[in-house]
């Protein structure tokens, strides 16, 4: 696979390069998609480079759209797909670390190719035979799992400062080691100021990215081995050395550690629980306390969830996450303390349920068994205590929830124009005392009945609310 001297193109793709020949013009298709093609991975998104003009383009291709026409590119539309298309160019000069100043057209591919960031990415297959241009020996690291960059690393990191951090993330995203002088590029000074430079929403992108690949360790080690988790993410570096273990055995890691691996035991396709296992002890180090007893120290993180929580939502607020994606993660850091035990009255499901919401108990359910793998970096196993555990209470919210018991103010037998109908006055009363039935219901499901729950309104309001003379 990795010799072959061509790649299979799509025939949707053969045409598009039979339009470009049939006007005079090649084209080829670049980037991560000859990359993935010869890894045997599937592949959805194609860029193609060619030596015609933008306007050229535009003139042979019905639908273009001009999306970055100032650097050389469009978006050709057709046969169903977007196909962003750059003219063969080659640039100096990236004075704001991203665009550069100056983009020249260039003649050739290979030309083309030069400037592209790594040897993996800096091969082309042309559009009609499938025929590879490899001018770096791109297919050699690919098959040696090696991320190099297009000539001198720190000329390829200081042309743009997202470059050594999409290093890091194709790391940990294709398995490959990052190779030696390039590694050594990632945190010199003039490449660290550069990296600064770039925008958060494109770190976010790229963080996201780390977070759903099969092992986040391993790019968020990176990330902050070469000081640059310390830049995007602040907060994590206190819990580098933060021990936890002591003889209860319960930690094997520090506090850093522990919360990599959990990331790596959260479900890949669940971005939502890959965060929260990133942030849920975040908090640890500054909850901290040791107490001796017998002569043991024991370590203790009380109350560490309240903290993680905060920091969690002041990071995913500067890495510019959607409110909901910060409601949502910070929901679970919060609530991820739950100690089930079986003793627990159905009441105390039904309490648990209401505090967490139904709509967060499976992603609180997959936290937990990731800050499990977390402890020793091993999965829950099934049979295990732990596992049961979570087993017997998924149970026991299940059977609540076919019980249809109240789990919110709307499953109440009542609601507020009933109390204000029976007499008693709009405004705070009511919510007060709808509160109340809640509360009611929550500890007695058999008192969900209108009449039961209309005849104890009227006892609260009165015996509660009605001045006495």
């Amino acid at each position: 696979m990795f010799f072959c001297k061509s790649v299979k193109i799509p025939d949707n793709l053969k045409k598009v390069g039979n339009i470009f020949n049939d006007h005079g013009f090649t084209v080829y298709l670049v980037g991560g998609a000859v990359r993935d093609m010869l890894m045997g991975k599937d592949v959805h998104d194609y860029d193609l480079a060619t030596n015609a003009r933008p306007e050229q383009v535009m003139s042979v291709f019905k639908k273009v759209i001009p999306t970055g026409i100032q650097h050389g590119t469009v978006t050709i539309h057709i046969f169903g797909m977007e196909l962003e298309t750059t003219t063969f160019r080659t640039e100096a000069d990236y004075s704001d670390g991203r665009h550069p100043d100056k983009v020249e057209y260039a003649g050739t591919i290979e030309e083309d190719l030069s400037r592209r960031d790594f040897t993996m990415n800096a091969i082309a297959a042309d559009l009609k035979t499938g025929k590879i241009k490899d001018p770096f020996n791109g297919i050699k690291d690919i098959k040696r799992k090696i991320i190099r960059t297009v000539g001198n690393p720190l000329e390829r990191f200081g042309e743009d400062g997202l470059r050594p951090v999409r290093a890091v993330r194709f790391a940990g995203q294709l398995g490959f080691t990052i190779e030696k002088e390039t590694l050594a590029a990632i945190s010199n000074p003039s490449v660290v100021s550069k990296i600064k430079s770039i925008s958060i929403e494109r770190f976010h992108d790229e963080f996201c990215k780390m977070m759903k690949s099969q092992k986040p360790s391993v790019s968020l080690k990176l990330l902050e081995e070469h000081g640059l988790m310390e830049l995007f993410i602040p907060q994590f570096k206190v819990c580098r050395g933060c021990t936890q273990s002591d003889k209860r055995g319960f930690h094997e890691f520090d506090v850093a550690d522990h919360i990599l691996y959990a990331c790596d035991g959260a479900p890949e396709d669940n971005l939502i629980v890959r965060l929260a296992a990133f942030y849920h002890d975040i908090g640890k180090p500054e909850a901290k306390t040791v107490e001796v007893k017998d002569g043991n120290e024991y370590i203790h993180f009380h109350g560490h969830e309240s903290i993680s929580e905060k920091k969690c939502i002041e990071s995913m607020k500067a890495l510019k996450f959607s409110n909901e994606e910060i409601k949502q993660v910070s929901h679970l850091v919060k609530n991820h303390m739950f100690f089930y035990e079986s003793n627990w009255t159905d009441s105390a499901v039904r309490r648990f349920i209401i505090r967490v919401g139904m709509e967060n108990l499976d992603n609180l359910i997959l936290l937990r068994l990731a800050d499990i793998h977390g402890m020793h970096n091993l999965a829950a196993v099934p049979g295990s205590p732990a596992w049961n555990n979570l087993i017997e209470l998924k149970e026991r919210i299940a059977q609540i929830v076919n019980e249809k018991s109240a789990l919110s103010l709307k499953d109440l037998k009542v609601n507020g124009n009933d109390l204000i109908n029976s007499g008693i006055p709009k405004g705070a009363i009511v919510g007060k005392i709808l509160a109340e039935l809640f509360e009611t219901v929550t500890d007695s499901p058999e008192m969900n009945d209108h009449d039961k729950l209309m005849n104890l309104a009227k006892n609260i309001y009165e015996t509660k609310y009605c001045s006495h003379s």
